[in-house]
């Protein structure tokens, strides 16, 4: 495996400072095998980087975006507020009385 000093410094301090912002405990065997783990997963990255992408355009997007929006049409909306009460008089709510 190639050394990723000099692309990102994965050691022990990087480990334990992930563990402490994550509020993880790991045992010393989990934190080898984390540290092992964050290696394999940056050279996958600097392999990534280093393919030649300069004949592809940019894609920004996966699925090109258009205009779905539909016509505004006007609906008249009906909403009887007091449908759902029988604590109505003369069109408004019917409360207590206040004395």
């Amino acid at each position: 495996m190639i050394c990723m000093t000099d692309y990102w410094k994965i050691d022990e301090k990087l480990v334990n400072h992930i563990c402490a912002a994550a509020k993880l405990e790991l045992t010393e065997d989990e934190k080898k095998k984390y540290l092992k783990q964050l290696e394999e997963i940056l050279q996958v990255f600097k392999e990534i980087d280093e393919v030649d992408t300069s004949s592809v355009e940019p894609s920004f997007h996966p699925i090109k975006i258009k205009n779905n929006w539909r016509e505004d049409e006007e609906k008249k909306y009906e909403w009887d507020p007091l449908g759902n009460t029988r604590h109505k008089e003369d069109g408004y709510f019917k409360g207590p009385k206040i004395v």
